[in-house]
């Protein structure tokens, strides 16, 4: 009898050969050689694979992703069930917005001091950031299944070892597959319509691994020794990146962000159009702003768009970006603390 394929065990497309392997394996009860034959390997290679996800089960995330695997495995997926899962858990992570979703955590995980933090038996996991004082900073919220998933697909690793709360790091193969997703820089510079997920700052700049503006700006002092940005500034500039790169997950909706900004609208024209859930809380944010200070903190906290280039494309002043993005950031910051009541993140 023909073995069954991945697809038709229930397993999704997403999972590695070498977890796959596993899975039926220990679930299925298929013979190494037979698992080797179906994939062209060395007998030995599976068995090395089966054994290093063996071992692999002390890590939360692997363990819990395996489980989560081994139910699924030879179940029937109806589509009564897939509205199910994508209710509760989001899009699946080998749908479109799956893929995208767990783009945007490895580009927070990519930058420098990020980890990923999931507290045992909690719902959801963060990306996080400590700074110079100690506080931690959010980049990003996921479902713990994504996290699972980024653990399974090898893209994540665990650093130290799990206590109450895991932290993982970006590993090599998470970079590369970041890198090989990110699509190549536009030929003429501008805003980018969210057909096109995670694409390029204006002008060709990209963001995998460098520090955006926020980051450098919040490391340097005044000359009262104080930080040029306070930490409740750069919560404000994160929470509005979060919602941008939400705001590209999911149905391609066209959105052309930049009709909120100047030229764009006049007086706050074009928030009457109604947006759900992220989309509409950018919105809602670029219309309180308005042109000029829109502009600066859509391409700097969003487009991750440097100074110099910020100022050359505005027609300021050298050294004269920083402060708009100040003004900005406060005006932000003040929007969102009307939008929840004072109490707003960071």
């Amino acid at each position: 009898m023909q073995p069954r394929d991945g697809a038709s065990a229930g397993l999704p497309g997403w999972v590695p050969p070498a977890v796959r392997h596993y899975i039926e394996h220990v679930e299925g009860g298929a013979p190494i050689r037979v698992l080797a034959r179906r994939s062209e390997v060395h007998a030995s290679t599976v068995l090395r694979q089966v054994r290093q996800l063996e071992s692999r089960r002390d890590d939360p995330l692997v363990d819990a992703g395996l489980k989560r695997l081994s139910r699924c495995f030879g179940a029937d997926i109806s589509e009564e069930n897939e509205m199910t899962h994508h209710d509760r858990h989001g899009p699946r992570p080998e749908t479109a917005g799956g893929e995208a979703e767990a783009l945007r955590v490895l580009r927070r995980m990519a930058e420098p001091g990020a980890v990923l933090a999931v507290a045992s038996e909690m719902p959801m996991a963060a990306v996080v950031r400590e700074d110079e004082d100690g506080t931690a900073q959010r980049l990003a919220r996921l479902d713990r299944s994504l996290a699972e998933t980024l653990a399974l697909r090898g893209w994540i690793a665990a650093r130290g070892e799990a206590g109450r709360v895991a932290r993982y790091r970006i590993t090599a193969k998470g970079r590369a597959a970041l890198r090989a997703a990110m699509p190549a820089p536009p030929s003429e510079p501008g805003f980018a319509e969210a057909p096109a997920g995670f694409a390029p700052a204006p002008g060709g700049a990209r963001a995998i691994t460098n520090e955006g503006p926020l980051t450098l700006l919040a490391r340097r002092r005044d000359r009262d020794g104080r930080p040029f940005l306070a930490r409740e500034l750069v919560a404000a500039g994160e929470r509005l990146r979060e919602d941008f790169e939400l705001a590209q997950i999911g149905p391609r909706v066209t959105q052309d962000w930049s009709r909120y900004l100047t030229g764009g609208c006049e007086g706050g024209q074009g928030g009457g159009q109604v947006l759900s859930g992220a989309r509409g809380r950018l919105a809602a944010a670029l219309v309180d702003l308005g042109p000029g200070l829109g502009d600066v903190a859509l391409r700097c906290c969003c487009y991750l768009e440097g100074m110099e280039v910020l100022e050359r494309r505005m027609g300021w002043s050298a050294r004269s970006g920083k402060i708009v993005l100040r003004i900005a950031l406060q005006r932000l910051r003040r929007h969102y603390d009307a939008m929840s009541g004072g109490d707003m993140i960071g």
